[in-house]
This record gives structure tokens, C-alpha cells and sequence, in this order.
């Protein structure tokens, strides 16, 4: 991919902090679908090359930090060799460091929790609240809500399925599906859709 197409999904001024990341590393850039599964991933490739992927549906604030965050494992990995946990500390201080150096390219609302964030970098995007919440601001004319948002008894359904919530259970609430009375955790930031019962049936 060129330069010139992946500037389309970027903020401005970042090319200065790509060219210096990417350096004389070999990467293919590809520009997927979306995906609810994750929203990047990274692998090196037999030939020694590298390849990400980033969601071509992301804002152009948030397809930056995936890409930084995807960019800190080959980084890592390059710097430190290919033993070290995937998102152990030298992805940690590696990804840390990115996020400071390119801060400016946030904008005046986002630098805050950029900030915030790099003191700690979760593997998992959604296990980091205040980004998720940021994120998700233009989505409010959609149905969908966070679990943490339901109360005790309501009743959301998630890929199909129909649940109940019954209990928090520390950072995870307990939920049972309808169908086949198993119950499951959910993540308090789990995007679901919350069903209003007609009491008066």
C-alpha cells in the first residue's frame, strides 16, 4: 500500500512518525473490513517481512493508535527478538514511548486519555474504558448499549443470543442466555442490545 492511499485513513502530521517507525522494515499495510473480533493484528511473515492489518471503518484518531499499538510488536519484537511475551513490558514501554513521542497528532480532548493510557497499555483495546467511551460518542444513534449500563434483571441480546444480567461479579457481570440457561461473564464494556420487555403482554 502507498503512503499516499493509508494518509486517507490517518490524522494529520503522522507521516513524520511513520517513516521514522517504519524505517527499513519491509511491511504490508492491509486495509480490512470490519471486524468485531479485533480491530488490528500483526504478524511477521516467512519471508521476514511484516504485515498488519488495521479496520478500514475506524476513526481516523483511533486507526493511528491501532496502527501505533501494531507497529510497538514489530518494534518489540525486532528489538528485544521474537521470545518476549506479545504484549509483555517491552511491548508495554515500546508501545509507551510511541504513544508519548506522536501525542501531538491527538486531539486537545484525546491527549488527556492518551496520556493516561500510556502510563499503563492494555493488550486489549476495549479493556480500556475511557477509549471505548471515546470512541463511541458519534455511535449514540445506534441501539446498542454498554452491559455495564443495564440493570440488575434486564434483559440485551448479543450475536443472537437473548441474556439476562444477574449480578456483577468484580469487573465482569454474570449473565444468563435464555435459550439453554448457561450463564457467561461479559465484559462491562461489551456492546449489546438491550430488550424492552412489554410488561403489559
Amino acid at each position: 500500500m502507498s503512503i499516499n492511499t493509508l494518509e486517507q485513513y490517518l490524522p494529520e502530521n503522522t507521516l513524520t512518525f511513520l517513516k521514522k517507525w517504519f524505517a527499513d522494515y519491509r511491511i504490508h499495510i492491509r486495509i480490512t473490513k470490519d471486524r468485531n473480533s479485533k480491530l488490528g493484528d500483526y504478524r511477521k511473515m516467512p519471508d521476514k517481512s511484516h504485515q498488519i492489518t488495521v479496520n478500514s471503518t475506524l476513526d481516523k484518531q483511533l486507526f493511528f493508535f491501532v496502527l501505533t499499538h501494531e507497529l510497538a510488536h514489530l518494534l518489540a519484537f525486532e528489538n528485544f527478538n521474537f521470545r518476549i511475551s506479545a504484549h509483555g513490558k517491552e511491548w508495554k514501554d515500546t508501545f509507551r514511548e510511541m504513544l508519548l513521542e506522536s501525542i501531538s497528532v491527538y486531539t486537545d480532548d484525546l491527549k488527556p486519555i492518551i496520556f493516561k493510557y500510556s502510563k499503563n497499555p492494555k493488550a486489549n483495546f476495549m479493556a480500556s474504558p475511557e477509549l471505548v467511551r471515546y470512541f463511541h460518542i458519534e455511535n449514540s444513534d445506534d441501539n446498542l448499549v454498554f452491559v455495564e449500563d443495564l440493570l440488575i434483571n434486564d434483559e440485551f441480546r448479543y450475536k443472537g443470543d437473548n441474556y439476562k444480567l444477574l449480578e456483577k461479579k468484580k469487573k465482569l457481570y454474570l449473565c444468563i442466555n435464555s435459550s439453554n440457561n448457561n450463564k457467561y461473564l461479559f465484559r462491562a464494556l461489551a456492546k449489546v442490545e438491550k430488550l424492552i420487555i412489554n410488561e403489559e403482554q
